[in-house]
């Protein structure tokens, strides 16, 4: 008896991601690393760590390759200074930009503007950049001020989220 082939499902979770490349992502660390955790904390996995642009949600696979070419829009790198960080609802840990670059504000809305011209909704809430560090982490002992984490953008990625366990996430595509 052969074994059943791997099957990927009909559709793909998708988002939209500043994602960190190796020096970044070990800066995020440092401080992600930095807290006192509680037990009910729920530090996010290195290789998890993104600023999320716009979340997409569930999209037929057969839609991938015409939106790898419609997300593509023309974007200016730009510093991204986080050295902020706050206390969400529910114990969420984030870091936020100190100040939020014109240039990050910029490259959201002009993947808004992209996804709903692909007949995709965009999220009606403020936009606020953010990289989540732990989720339920109310109570955990905040960090001694620590150097901002500088990032020099460069491009943003089209990402797929699996939430089966293990929940992973797979950089699709990305762009410069």
């Amino acid at each position: 008896m052969s074994a059943t082939p791997h099957r990927l499902p009909d559709t793909a979770r998708l988002f939209l991601a500043l994602w960190p490349g190796p020096v970044v992502r070990n800066a995020l660390l440092a401080w992600r690393d930095a807290w006192a955790w509680t037990a009910t904390a729920s530090p996010v996995a290195p290789e998890r760590l993104h600023l999320t642009l716009h979340f997409i949600g569930e999209v037929p696979r057969g839609r991938l390759p015409e939106l790898m070419v419609g997300l593509q829009v023309a974007m200016h790198r730009f510093n991204l200074s986080l050295g902020r960080f706050e206390m969400w609802p529910h114990g969420m840990t984030v870091l936020e930009p100190d100040p939020v670059p014109s240039r990050l504000l910029h490259l959201q809305a002009s993947l808004g503007e992209a996804l709903r011209g692909l007949g995709l909704a965009t999220e009606t809430r403020a936009f606020r950049p953010h990289v989540t560090l732990a989720r339920h982490a109310d109570g955990a002992m905040l960090p001694a001020p620590r150097l901002p984490v500088r990032w020099r953008v460069r491009g943003y990625a089209l990402v797929e989220s699996s939430l089966k366990p293990p929940s992973t996430y797979c950089v699709l595509k990305r762009y410069q």
